[in-house]
């Protein structure tokens, strides 16, 4: 190692010797500053080191990104002290610390992007999608002539969860359409050529289809399903770019636990007729209808980890909100009293006070963003707590919509998971998007 290089090291080593032993708050402050952070323009942030020491703060775009609301692009600091961000137009800049002026300490890129507003929801919505293609959901066993039990679906190596996409070349985009071409080639003896996609993948198989004895007919020996549909509630409205968001979490087909992926689908108004309230161990649900005119609300373009997004043209009725509020990002929650929109009865909403126990620090996108207690009494003698159909219900905390309700804890009905309202809008394409790492959990 060059001599140059070795002092620079050692420098570095006894510097955060010197500035963390003793105490474990400056490590964990520093542990949780972003590699990256996205600001809205206009809105102050900082950056909170909680170091005794000076630095030298540094940002390559002071006219982006003002520190300290100083024009000037370094400046002498102490960690003690919040660094102050003020963001001052849309672009990037790039944040940099030294201790001493010279041991370089952390780097921040941060992401200026313009005011948002949208259109809380909470109104209860019926959710129908047709997956794009056709979902294999089980094996069943066939009777053949000789009386033996077999399964061709299985035969051919189709597991639970794989989505068939082609058979014989004919796209599967309904499930009416299987039992002609089965049949077809049923009859000609010949085996189906099958495309498939797993986990990403696609493959292809021959499956040769066995006639059944007991009904008459040929056979996959496989369960299969193209269609899904529920309650939640919905999250956000974006008037200018028409765009909604719901549920915050993925939509999984109740078999197989894998995502459905969408190929077509609608949101529709629906009606709250009763509760089933959650217990220690038994959540419960809302129990909803579609409404009578089935009236269409929007598409279903996109179901990720972080709910269902696609395009709708107006805003739903019975919501609290008619006007855009602002957008509070993930660095932006924080522990204490909160509130959630939901629907208990008919399709009223109504606000509940809740309490934000735990916050996460996330700089990518992830699952479980904070954790959540329900507090409101009237909310706990209807529901007991979270209730299936509340996902998606958005949190509101000093004026400004941070995330959704999206879990409920199985023994402790009380409390549940929320997600940040930034990845939602990143999904929905309002926002740019960053490398995702979601976490799979359990709906509420």
């Amino acid at each position: 190692m060059k001599p140059n290089l070795r002092r620079k090291l050692l420098g570095f080593v006894l510097a955060f010797l010197l500035c963390f032993l003793g105490t474990a708050d400056p490590v964990q402050s520093f542990a949780s500053l972003p590699d990256e952070l996205r600001l809205i323009s206009g809105q102050q942030s900082h950056l909170d080191v909680a170091m005794p020491v000076q630095a030298l703060a540094s940002v390559d775009r002071p006219d982006v990104l003002q520190l300290n609301g100083s024009p000037e692009s370094k400046l002498q600091v102490s960690l003690k002290q919040p660094l102050e961000l003020h963001p001052q137009q849309s672009g990037k800049a790039e944040v940099s610390l030294k201790l001493f002026g010279k041991i370089p300490l952390k780097t921040v890129h941060v992401n200026v992007v313009p005011e948002l507003k949208v259109i809380p929801g909470g109104q209860t919505i019926g959710v129908k999608v047709k997956s794009s293609g056709i979902l294999v959901v089980g094996h069943h066993l066939v009777r053949g002539q000789n009386g033996a039990k077999v399964s061709p679906g299985e035969a051919a190596g189709l597991k639970l969860g794989d989505l068939l996409t082609t058979m014989d070349g004919n796209p599967l985009d309904d499930v009416s359409k299987v039992a002609a071409i089965v049949e077809k080639a049923g009859k000609a003896k010949r085996p189906l050529d099958i495309t498939f996609r797993r986990s990403g993948k696609e493959f292809r198989t021959k499956l040769s289809p066995a006639y059944d004895q007991e009904d008459q007919s040929w056979r996959l020996g496989l369960y299969i399903r193209d269609s899904a549909a529920g309650v939640g509630t919905l999250t956000f409205y974006a008037p200018h770019q028409k765009v909604y968001g719901a549920l915050g979490h993925v939509i999984t087909d109740m078999n197989t636990q894998t995502a459905i992926e969408v190929g077509s689908g609608q949101i529709v108004q629906s009606n709250v007729t009763s509760i089933s309230r959650s217990e220690e161990g038994e959540p419960g649900e809302k129990r909803a209808t579609f409404t009578k005119d089935g009236k269409v609300l929007g598409n279903v373009e996109r179901n990720t980890h972080f709910g269902i997004f696609g395009k709708m043209n107006q805003l739903p009725e019975h919501g609290l909100y008619q006007e855009p509020i602002p957008v509070g990002l993930s660095h932006e929650v924080k522990e204490g009293p909160a509130e959630i929109l939901t629907v208990v009865e008919g399709q009223k909403v109504e606000r509940y006070t809740i309490e934000i126990v735990h916050v996460s620090k996330q700089d990518a996108p992830a699952t479980k963003g904070m954790v959540l207690r329900i507090t409101d009494p009237r909310l706990l003698k209807k529901t007991g707590g979270i209730v299936q159909g509340m996902s998606g219900s958005p949190i509101v905390q000093d004026g400004r919509l941070i995330g959704a309700v999206t879990h409920v804890f199985v023994n402790d009905p009380k409390s549940g998971y929320g997600c940040f309202i930034e990845w939602m809008l990143q999904d929905s394409g309002i926002l740019q998007t960053k490398k995702a790492t979601p976490q799979n959990l359990k709906a509420g």
